[in-house]
């Protein structure tokens, strides 16, 4: 049974079973501060467990794009040294809000296990969980008495609460859980160990194929437990292993799901996969990272240095170090899996296909640029083992950390090459500065919570922000939390008129008011489906109705922005074209970025159209067409954008500025009309990412200044010009003549470094063999004493030069060693200069043949040279 035909029954029996199917939510998650990316299927009806929303129905089915390579679930380091471990997988899952719970959950779970897919009952395993002295909990007998109704009792074990208790974090929604596990050994091997010694022990064929969830308690910040409200049940059946099992395979990656990809590279590489350990681990690492990273990249997740973006960078990385250590790889090779990567999800994830040519232009700009810094590190390295050679034969943790932490080299790699250089390294060193970094970072993101307050129940937070900056509210419930040793507030009001901070727009500020006393909103934001008010303190009386207010005037500039991104992006798609995609903004009340798809620079001619589309259509003053509750298929066909990424109901809200020109899916304020704007001005446009652009332009009030300035400027430089008829000309005339004033310094200064070169000439001493010249000089710009310094090597054989420079009244320090004599004497220009910087109170470095150095102190030009005297003197007498 082919992978796409096991997704598809289950899927269809489960809608048997009156379960809605619901699609997979982006595998990079928006609006939830205690994640960055979706890793179990749960995450998207986080929601519903809490209580902060309602589901469309209590029965729910899917298959959900999961990525565990961060915080408490973190597989990376395990993917491709076992068979079992991914960075990206699909959780099939089926779900029971307040509907059914344990007796359903384990009957449909064994039919569907056993009828559907055939598997084997003597070779399945049931779990349960055993109880728990700490939290008070007896052992699962309803789940243990359900399973001894299906299966032999000695086939029930009773798990510990590390197994079989699933917890969504350190508070929250909770409960027993009940795992089923399949021994997929030989009949040779089952006869010789039963299958139940080995549950929960890592073996690669006695593996968990199906978690039940029965969500039965909440986790409160003190630790103790209170029963839900209602009873959930959430399941999470990893596909790649349920294919195994189905399919008959000892390994995930001998599925129909991994083959393609590893065949694909096996024949790219010349070699057979089986045949070689290192290279089998390398396949299985290209083949499950390229998932994550195209996936990650298709949800609007671009690689970068910080956050989200740092994960899929050092996933992509980690790929790449496997292949040009252990396939060869020397150039550019992962992006080429994109297009097969992409057919194999076709009708399942369409978002693979629908952005092939761009995931693949930036994992391959990525993949060249990481390949470049590589051969920066191996370099890097060359000179370390050269060092560590004539010493202790060890590379030290500290210099292991810096080559993992700057240039991406993992500890086995430059354990690898060390050995092969006869050296070793510091481990201990090495896991020393790991911990370092650890804490620094956990100290950098330290949080702390207590529980939500609840000062009354209410089913839903009615947002009143379209309509009205001002509303009475009341406070719904409370947290204190510490943020970075700063105590704050999430408040929860039952309405409100602050906007949320999403889809780019920044979050509201203002005050609540009860009489005369204020209480600062400081920011607004959205976690899970709750709009949170910041503030750093409470009020006094927390059960008063307040007045809730927004700050006006900084509202309606960030609208002017919002509206301004929607005509942007329509103008880019008719002057670029239609590939143009937005790829993230940020709008707030003082500008506007916009980040699109397109993979050239764009020119001035295309930015100054850009431009003038947007003011026409401005001054054209349109007025807001606001569509709400919109089903998404009708929002659609009205030919609403909808953004890679996001995660939309089955309501949407449609902001439309002239249904032929920009027409999108949106939960930001905007305009009444577009002449509110006044006025857009592109201020710059560049690169941020592989086949990703970004304009910065300002808006209104910010815009005018803009132009101001730059009328300002002009009147200011036609003043210095005396008020000429044509100020083009005449400034071009003061280049013209300043490029000729500058032929004529060139010259001047050329002659001048002429004559110091052969002065310095004669200043050169043979010294046993050795042509040294160790002088003062005066010169008149740096390029002069580089120039020099080159050509007197060039001329004198076995030369030894230590020049100490006034340059204009700047100290500076050049040396330079003939390449023969760097081995011969031991001798390095990039170290001995550190040594004679410090008497101008200056720094430099440079190769072991030619070196330079600035400082800050003139007259300790005769220390340099006396200190250099006597060092060379050392050497060339010895």
């Amino acid at each position: 049974m082919e992978s796409k035909e096991i997704r598809k029954r289950f899927l269809a029996f489960f809608e048997k079973k009156q379960h809605e199917i619901v699609a997979s939510a982006p595998m990079v998650i928006q609006n939830d501060p205690t994640l960055m990316f979706t890793n179990a299927g749960m995450n998207q009806f986080k929601d519903f467990f809490l209580g902060n929303a309602e589901p469309s129905s209590n029965r729910i089915a899917d298959t959900q794009k999961c990525l565990r390579v961060s915080g408490k679930h973190n597989d990376l380091e395990e993917v491709g040294m076992d068979t079992y471990h991914h960075t990206m997988f699909e959780m099939l899952g089926n779900w029971s809000f307040g509907d059914y719970f344990k007796k359903e959950a384990i009957q449909w779970a064994w039919e569907l296990l056993t009828v559907e897919f055939e598997l084997p009952a003597d070779r399945m395993y049931a779990s349960v969980f055993g109880g728990d002295e700490a939290d008070g909990l007896e052992m699962d007998q309803e789940a243990y008495d359900f399973w001894a109704a299906i299966i032999p009792e000695d086939r029930i074990i009773n798990g510990s609460k590390k197994d079989n208790f699933w917890e969504m974090g350190d508070t929250g929604p909770c409960g027993p859980c009940s795992e089923i596990h399949i021994d997929l050994r030989s009949d040779e091997e089952v006869a010789q160990t039963p299958g139940k010694d080995l549950v929960n022990m890592d073996h690669p064929q006695v593996v968990e194929v199906w978690n039940l969830v029965f969500m039965q308690f909440n986790r409160l910040s003190n630790g103790s437990l209170q029963n839900l409200p209602a009873q959930h049940v959430d399941t999470g059946m990893g596909f790649e292993r349920l294919a195994m099992a189905v399919q008959g395979k000892q390994s995930n990656y001998d599925t129909d799901v991994f083959t393609p990809l590893i065949n694909f590279l096996a024949d790219a590489a010349n070699v057979k996969y089986g045949e070689d350990e290192k290279a089998d681990i390398a396949l299985r690492v290209i083949a499950d990272h390229v998932r994550a990273i195209s996936f990650a990249i298709a949800d609007g997740q671009l690689p970068s240095n910080n956050k989200a973006g740092y994960v899929i960078r050092r996933i992509l990385r980690r790929a790449v170090r496997y292949g040009y250590t252990f396939l060869d790889f020397k150039a550019p090779f992962i992006h080429t899996l994109v297009p097969l990567l992409a057919e194999q999800f076709d009708g399942v994830f369409p978002e693979l296909i629908a952005q092939k040519d761009f995931i693949t232009k930036v994992i391959m700009e990525e993949e060249s640029s990481f390949l470049r810094t590589l051969d920066k590190g191996l370099s890097k390295l060359e000179v370390i083992t050269a060092e560590v050679k004539k010493g202790t034969k060890i590379i030290d943790g500290k210099t292991v950390f810096e080559l993992y932490d700057t240039y991406g080299f993992p500890f086995d790699l430059t354990s690898l090459i060390a050995r092969e250089n006869n050296l070793s390294v510091d481990e201990e060193g090495f896991k020393k500065e790991m911990e370092i970094q650890k804490n620094r970072s956990k100290k950098a993101a330290e949080t702390s919570a207590g529980d939500w307050v609840e000062l009354k129940p209410i089913e839903e937070v009615q947002f009143l922000g379209y309509e009205s900056l001002a509303s009475k509210a009341q406070i719904v419930k409370y947290q204190a939390i510490e943020e970075k040793g700063k105590k704050l507030f999430k408040i929860v009001l039952d309405q409100t008129p602050f906007y949320a901070e999403s889809g780019g727009q920044v979050g509201d500020t203002g005050y609540i008011a009860d009489g005369d006393k204020k209480i600062s909103i400081l920011d607004t934001k959205k976690e899970n489906n709750l709009i949170i008010h910041f503030t750093n303190e409470l009020p006094a009386n927390l059960e008063a109705e307040f007045d809730a207010v927004v700050n006006g005037k900084r509202r309606k500039l960030t609208e002017n922005n919002h509206s301004a991104t929607h005509l942007l992006h329509a103008a880019l798609r008719q002057v670029l074209g239609t590939h143009v995609q937005q790829k993230g903004s940020l709008v707030n009340e003082k500008s506007l970025r916009f980040d699109f798809s397109h993979f050239s620079k764009m020119t001035d001619e295309e930015i100054a159209q850009v431009e003038k589309i947007v003011n026409q259509k401005i001054r054209e003053n349109i007025a807001l067409d606001e569509k709400r509750n919109v089903p998404i298929a009708d929002a659609q066909a009205l030919g609403a954008m909808a953004l890679f990424g996001e995660k939309y109901g089955d309501f949407v809200r449609v902001i439309t500025f002239d249904k032929d020109y920009s027409v999108e899916l949106c939960g930001g304020t905007h305009v009444p009309a577009t002449g509110t704007i006044g006025l857009l001005k592109i201020v710059s446009e560049g690169s941020v990412a592989a086949g990703v652009r970004r304009i910065e332009a300002i808006t209104a009030d910010k815009a005018e200044e803009y132009y101001n300035k730059q009328n300002e400027l002009i009147t200011q430089v036609n003043e210095l010009l005396n008020n000429p008829k044509d100020p083009l000309k005449a400034i071009e005339a003061l280049v013209k003549e300043k490029q000729e004033l500058a032929k004529v310094i060139e010259s001047i200064n050329q002659e001048k470094a002429g004559a110091q070169k052969a002065i310095l000439q004669k200043a050169i001493q043979s010294v046993n063999g050795y042509n040294v010249l160790i002088s003062e000089a005066q010169l008149p710009d740096t390029d002069g004493l580089k120039k020099l310094s080159f050509e007197l090597k060039n001329e004198v054989d076995n030369l030894i030069m230590i020049v100490a420079a006034d340059i204009a009244g700047k100290p500076q320090i050049s040396i330079m060693i003939a390449e023969g004599l760097v081995k011969s004497l031991d001798l390095h220009a990039g170290q001995l200069i550190k040594e004679l910087a410090k008497e101008i109170k200056g720094g430099g470095g440079g190769q072991p043949f030619y070196a330079t150095a600035g400082g800050q102190d003139l007259s300790g030009l005769p220390n340099v040279i006396t200190k250099a005297k006597a060092i060379i003197d050392g050497i060339t007498n010895h």
